[in-house]
């Protein structure tokens, strides 16, 4: 069996289909034209223009975003200090919790 690959088709053709479907045409005819795997597609792009204006039919980066690479890993100074911070929340939040069930709030 052959693997099939997803077909990506430029800007301009799709903002063709878009404006010859919002002129009137049909998706089917649009799709059968143009060999697209159904008439979906065109009206899923229409409503995408319709949405977003042509910034919704550009194609989309690949790949993970700039910056989303793993964080080199911390040192143990680093590890007790980020702990240190998240203890001295913890206790001033249950001081806080405290002081209000002691003014008789619940």
């Amino acid at each position: 069996m052959e693997k099939r690959t997803k077909t990506q088709y430029s800007f301009e053709t799709k903002k063709e289909i878009v404006d010859r479907h919002l002129a009137g045409e049909t998706a089917m005819e649009l799709a059968a034209e143009f060999h697209l795997s159904s008439k979906f597609l065109v009206e899923s792009w229409t409503r995408a223009w319709r949405k977003g204006g042509d910034e919704a039919l550009m194609p989309k980066p690949k790949g993970r975003p700039k910056g989303s690479a793993p964080k080199p890993p911390l040192s143990e100074e680093e590890k007790l200090r980020l702990e240190n911070k998240r203890l001295l929340a913890k206790v001033a939040y249950l001081e806080k919790l405290r002081d209000l069930r002691d003014q008789g709030h619940r």
